[in-house]
């Protein structure tokens, strides 16, 4: 049967979506002191909800205060007040969109001059060529960190739903903590959590069994994977394949497929892998492998800018288009599609031969956006990307210190 992007969707949960574009995660970096949800944020997220996409998905939210994606980040954990939380997701639900809160640990993916810990299923440390120093030298887990961090996902998980979120998405790509433990090349451990490829998928099974134990049956559970990792010898299509086989049993709402990590940053349009220069949409060829057997709903997101894509992502069995790029640059955009004009998004290439620093560059220019949106600014998609790398890099060195005077604090009172 053929969807329109404005039939709702149910969710296995019961949870019903009024239409079938998603606002997909974008790392906002604006956290308020002490790590929290500000009025930018709420001011953001009031705006996207006015915009007609049935569901946002916040950018990551950090499971453990110790490791962080970067300075800017959000975390809820057990000692986090509440309160901010739901005025966050007060402020996303006011226009009628669902909202779900993307939970994540960055694992090796911390920059060394973060405080706190790296940690990864193995002491391997991400290279990404002449920048990999500005990474940290990750330290391997233990079992007993390994439990505790799957712990801390649970309770982060119960959380968002006390403060009003309509669900969770578990970050399990783009090179982050549980997508190494995933990857053949990121996990060499020889213990139960290492392997084989149900082994290595355990802490994301785990993970996922202990939120839906804990949370109301109608709460949503969603997972972001990789439909592949795109390095030789990582995590394909055929392992995505089987581990959304494996989640399909544990009550899980929707897989949102993505692709990429530092190292191959095709989740930003950068990866060397033809696969995802053919199309717009970045990850459609691989979606269209994995739809035909997929137990669950999937969502496809990665450089959607345009209504007949979003309608072809659709026409090929992909339950839910997610966007978010589009959505950083016109926030109307749903709205605009729904009334019946063919409005799209423009940004221009980044021209950065270095595929890491163009990944961060096309980032940086995404988080310009977002904060113009946040002061209630039109957007300026022709902003230099370089320029708001670098206007970022400053903002980031402030961040830093309130961070570290947070962090150093908090595990003092500990």
């Amino acid at each position: 049967m053929q969807h329109d992007l404005f039939t709702r969707l149910e969710l296995p949960s019961g949870a019903v979506l009024p239409n079938r574009l998603a606002k997909a995660a974008m790392e906002e970096n604006m956290a308020a002191p002490g790590q929290l949800p500000g009025d930018r944020i709420l001011r953001l997220y009031e705006r996207w909800g006015r915009g007609g996409a049935g569901l946002l998905i916040t950018g990551n939210v950090m499971i453990h205060a110790d490791a962080l994606t970067g300075p800017g980040g959000i975390v809820l954990d057990e000692d986090s007040p509440i309160e901010p939380f739901r005025q966050w997701a007060a402020a996303a639900k006011r226009g009628g969109s669902q909202v779900w809160m993307q939970i994540n640990h960055p694992g090796r993916q911390v920059y060394a001059e973060m405080p706190g810990v790296a940690w990864a299923p193995s002491a391997i440390r991400v290279d990404i060529g002449k920048q990999s120093k500005r990474l940290a030298q990750p330290t391997e887990m233990t079992s007993e960190q390994i439990l505790a961090t799957i712990a801390r996902f649970v309770e982060t998980a119960r959380r968002a739903e006390l403060a009003g979120f309509d669900g969770v998405e578990v970050h399990a790509a783009h090179g982050y903590l549980i997508s190494q433990f995933l990857s053949p090349l990121t996990n060499r451990r020889t213990d139960e959590w290492g392997g084989d490829l149900p082994q290595r998928a355990r802490i994301l099974t785990d993970v996922v069994r202990g939120i839906r134990d804990t949370v109301s049956p109608s709460f949503a559970v969603a997972v972001k994977l990789n439909s592949a990792d795109f390095q030789r010898g990582g995590f394909d299509a055929a392992d995505a394949r089987a581990v959304i086989g494996m989640l399909a049993p544990l009550g899980v709402d929707t897989v949102e497929l993505s692709g990429g990590s530092y190292e191959s940053p095709a989740m930003s349009g950068h990866s060397a892998d033809s696969r995802t220069k053919a199309r717009e949409a970045y990850f459609l060829t691989l979606a269209e492998e994995l739809v035909a057997t997929s137990p669950l709903p999937l969502m496809l997101t990665g450089g959607i800018v345009r209504r007949p894509v979003a309608e072809e992502v659709l026409a090929s069995g992909v339950a839910l288009v997610g966007m978010g790029s589009a959505l950083s640059v016109d926030p109307d955009l749903p709205n605009h599609w729904r009334e019946g004009t063919d409005a799209k998004v423009e940004l221009s290439p980044v021209l950065i031969k270095d595929k890491s620093l163009a990944a961060a560059a096309s980032m940086s220019r995404i988080r310009y956006q977002l904060r113009r949106i946040a002061h209630s600014r039109p957007t300026n998609p022709q902003v230099n990307p370089t320029l708001a790398l670098l206007r970022e890099s400053i903002t980031s060195k402030r961040s830093l210190r309130q961070y570290r005077t947070w962090l150093e604090r908090k595990n003092t009172h500990a």
